[in-house]
């Protein structure tokens, strides 16, 4: 009996594990588009000009589109319709000469590459990655009903506290942090995959920053069932510190991807070998949906490590991981909710 309870979870120490070195040896590579020399020469002949064979960037074509204010101090930056102007030159550059020399490597039976971090996607009106972005709307829809229904049970459909009124269940409150954090990485991230410039990049890496490391808390206090505030300060003061130290670092010294992606799978990795060791040893009811959500984001990780560029132009192995994330969602919140319920009736019945 012993070992075949303890079996799930020792699956996840190689799985972990895979997807930890997937990563290592994913990240070596780099976006060869960004490097190709007729790639670097239409760019510079779109800036000038603001002609790519027959596209015409509007943008592009103005005197003051020189990019000498973005990035420079605040005292001596162009207005703001500027700024905007020549960001808009820089993303229509790139990407119109981007599908120019898909196109010329289409042409050679070349397979494509990845240009400034990301695959080459057929825009669609104003949304530079549809698909992703789509599917992060609807993952956000997901956390926001996921909470909406949690709110809703713990405050009105499960019993309270009569002295204090809050709930019995001790993980209420972070769980609503939790809410906000992900429908926060959510939105930036839909924002992002709509219209990739420097802001959104990196609002959207620091929300999923933010998200993973107070996941990551979040998972060890549960798992290790810490009710008391000081004990749950201590588990957290040194992942609340370095993911802090982590978003500064990519907002104010440099946006690593390769290091970024490396944190990002390191604690999500650890987050659910912490859920599914968990899993193997207690008697929760709700077990099975646990099971289900850790070995599915076990391999909706695979996605995001293994990538693959995009069929037709629209779906590539990181819209799929979007899309694996809203069934997960749903049971995700589910356990939540179950949680709860098994929680409150534990310490209703000790308290009677």
């Amino acid at each position: 009996m012993l070992h075949a309870r303890s079996a799930p979870g020792a699956w996840m120490v190689p799985l972990a594990s895979l997807l930890v070195l997937g990563f290592v040896l994913g990240s070596v590579d780099a976006s060869l588009g960004d490097v190709d020399p007729q790639y670097r020469t239409c760019l510079e002949e779109c800036h000038t000009a603001g002609i790519i064979g027959e596209n015409i960037i509007s943008h592009c074509q103005s005197p003051e589109n020189d990019d000498t204010s973005v990035g420079s101090s605040w005292y001596i930056q162009e207005p703001v319709y500027l700024q905007w102007k020549q960001l808009n030159c820089r993303t229509d550059c790139r990407y119109y000469c981007m599908m120019q020399r898909e196109g010329e490597r289409k042409s050679h039976g070349l397979s494509p590459v990845k240009y400034h971090g990301k695959w080459p996607f057929i825009r669609i009106s104003v949304f530079q990655e549809p698909l992703s972005a789509v599917l992060s709307a609807v993952n956000l829809l997901m956390h926001f009903t996921g909470w909406l229904s949690f709110f809703l049970l713990v405050n009105y459909k499960l019993p309270v506290r009569p002295q204090t009124k809050r709930t019995y269940y001790e993980y209420t409150g972070l769980w609503h942090i939790y809410a906000i954090l992900s429908m926060n990485a959510w939105f930036w991230s839909s924002i992002f995959h709509t219209r990739d410039i420097d802001l959104t990049e990196k609002l959207d890496y620091s929300s999923a920053v933010a998200l993973l490391g107070y996941s990551l808390i979040l998972a060890l206090l549960r798992t290790f069932n810490v009710k008391d505030e000081a004990t749950r300060v201590m588990f957290a003061a040194p992942i609340l510190a370095f993911v802090t130290t982590h978003i500064l670092y990519l907002n104010f010294y440099e946006l690593d991807y390769g290091w970024n992606m490396k944190v990002c799978v390191v604690m999500a990795a650890v987050q659910l070998l912490a859920w599914a060791i968990w899993a193997s040893v207690t008697q929760h009811p709700s077990r099975l949906k646990l099971w289900i959500v850790v070995f599915g984001g076990a391999f909706a990780m695979l996605l995001e490590v293994y990538d693959f560029p995009p069929y037709k132009g629209y779906a590539d192995a990181h819209s799929l991981w979007h899309a694996s994330t809203i069934p997960l969602t749903y049971l995700w919140w589910s356990f939540i909710k179950d949680d709860a319920e098994f929680r409150t009736s534990t310490v209703t019945k000790k308290a009677k």
